[in-house]
């Protein structure tokens, strides 16, 4: 068996040894000072990871009435009329607001992929310290940054076609231009596409934090690079890694269990979960889970070989 093909290759396995350097890192002994440092470089590891959701209504229900459809199409007329009336400044501010915006996401971008390699170099050596990584890793973490970029730049493009189809069909259907036969299929073909796109999307970063930046940890700064090994790897393991990523759903489900349950208790001492929600704090609270999802990762892929074994160095 080749390296990139061992024998047996468990998700299971790695539960344990992850468990074991949560206890080591943090609590044997526990060192205040270490966990807000090792917290530090986990914030930047995952700064900008969180997300949210929203809602929306039926402005077409039947319960509604026409004079309220009435006065639905009289505000969007009167908001329409407002904008063009002001073109001049809000044209010059949307543009402001766009710049500040995508400026700030790159740089939340660079310094998330500095961290990984921060937070990374912490776990594997069992070591709080910023300075050293943040100097050492800078080439490697540049790379992870362009290549982030020049995803996201692939996957907006390749995204927005089929959700701009889905709107214009949408639109036409609302407007009665097209018939439903012919709508309601194509929003139902495109909106399957942009899932799987989401999907292929999801794998290819999941993957690119879990294995390519431990590959580029130990052998190369090139993100490119690193990917190209990982494929070897994925080439011949196609259905493990299909199970490493159900798996990891089922740790998420659980982590954000505990978390609830953290939260809950938090409410009833009246405190606690106050503190979850600022970042770095709520980051350094949470340590050890953070600390396992990371370390869970690194014994999974060690077991294809001892050449992927950031804990030797």
């Amino acid at each position: 068996m080749t390296p990139e093909r061992p024998n047996q290759v468990s998700v299971i396995d790695p539960i344990s040894p992850a468990i074991e350097r949560v206890k080591v890192m943090l609590f044997k002994p526990f060192d205040m000072g270490k966990w807000f440092i090792i917290g530090f470089c986990a914030w930047l590891a995952y700064l900008g990871g969180g997300g949210g959701g929203g809602g929306g209504g039926n402005w077409n229900a039947p319960g509604k009435s026409h004079e309220q459809q009435a006065k639905i199409a009289e505000s969007i007329n009167s908001a329409k009329e407002y904008l063009l009336d002001n073109l001049s400044w809000i044209i010059p501010l949307a543009v402001i607001v766009a710049v500040l915006i995508i400026g700030i996401s790159i740089l939340i971008i660079w310094l998330n992929s500095r961290g990984k390699f921060m937070f990374l170099h912490c776990v594997a050596t069992n070591k709080s310290e910023v300075k050293a990584p943040w100097h050492k890793f800078r080439a490697h973490g540049n790379s992870l940054f362009l290549f982030r970029v020049v995803l996201g730049l692939i996957s907006f493009v390749i995204m927005i076609l089929p959700v701009l189809g889905i709107f214009l069909l949408i639109f036409m259907m609302a407007a009665k231009t097209v018939l439903g036969v012919v709508s309601i299929p194509g929003v139902i073909i495109l909106g399957l596409i942009t899932f799987v796109l989401a999907i292929v999307l999801f794998l290819v970063q999941k993957f690119t934090f879990d294995f390519v930046v431990p590959i580029m940890f130990l052998r190369t700064a090139s993100c490119t690079a690193g990917w190209r090994e990982f494929l070897t790897i994925l080439s011949v393991n196609k259905a493990r890694l299909a199970l490493y990523i159900l798996f990891q759903i089922v740790i998420s489900i659980v982590i954000g269990t505990i978390i609830l349950i953290g939260a809950c208790i938090g409410v009833c001492l009246c405190c606690a979960s106050a503190l979850l929600l600022i970042p770095y704090i709520g980051t350094v609270i949470l340590l050890p889970l953070f600390v396992f999802k990371r370390a869970y990762s690194l014994y999974y892929l060690r077991q294809f070989g001892s050449g992927f074994d950031v804990f030797s160095i």
